[in-house]
């Protein structure tokens, strides 16, 4: 059995964890998030505490236990406190800017960029040159922070674009004469 399967997934106080055979669903104070339970992988709820056990001794059920484990570890603590990933904006002119449900970018191009966001999550800007993205899911989160980064990557020689607030650009020596 995996090392990550083998750990309970504790549930906190206001959450709430239904099990059927082929759907996990998690409700608590930022939303609902469901996922398809894994054919290989029985889940249950055990006083407060969820465990994933193999259905067989295959080594992809064994994996399976492990990933199914983090994935409802990470449903559980979305639906609870949240994830948010932070962007920076670096070049001269560049500003972001929340209205609603989209991003408003202006990253040096001719025109502005707008992103919409999907259901359930936040877009806030801080300072015109900061973006923070808040949600339950975790991989919708990153998923948009990446396609947000994407519009305008840092570049090597200036580390000028749109990179996450805990990156480390490294910086090209120029091309000498």
């Amino acid at each position: 059995m995996s090392r990550v399967g083998k750990m309970l997934v504790a549930v906190p106080q206001g959450v709430d964890v239904s099990i059927n055979e082929d759907l996990i669903s998690v409700k608590g104070s930022l939303g609902t998030l469901l996922r398809p339970a894994h054919r290989l992988v029985k889940v249950q709820n055990e006083a407060g505490k969820l465990s994933f056990t193999p259905l067989d001794e295959s080594a992809e059920a064994n994996a399976m236990s492990g990933t199914m484990r983090a994935l409802v570890a990470n449903m559980v603590n979305g639906v609870s406190k949240g994830f948010q990933k932070k962007l920076s904006l670096v070049g001269v002119g560049y500003r972001a800017q929340a209205q609603g449900q989209k991003l408003n970018l202006q990253i040096g191009f001719s025109h502005p960029v707008v992103k919409e966001m999907p259901e359930g999550i936040k877009v806030e800007c801080p300072t015109q040159t900061e973006i923070l993205i808040k949600g339950a899911d975790r991989q919708v989160v990153g998923q948009l922070a990446a396609e947000v980064r994407a519009f305008r990557p840092p570049e090597p020689y200036k580390g000028k674009g749109i990179r996450y607030s805990d990156e480390k650009v490294a910086i090209k020596e120029t091309k000498k004469k």
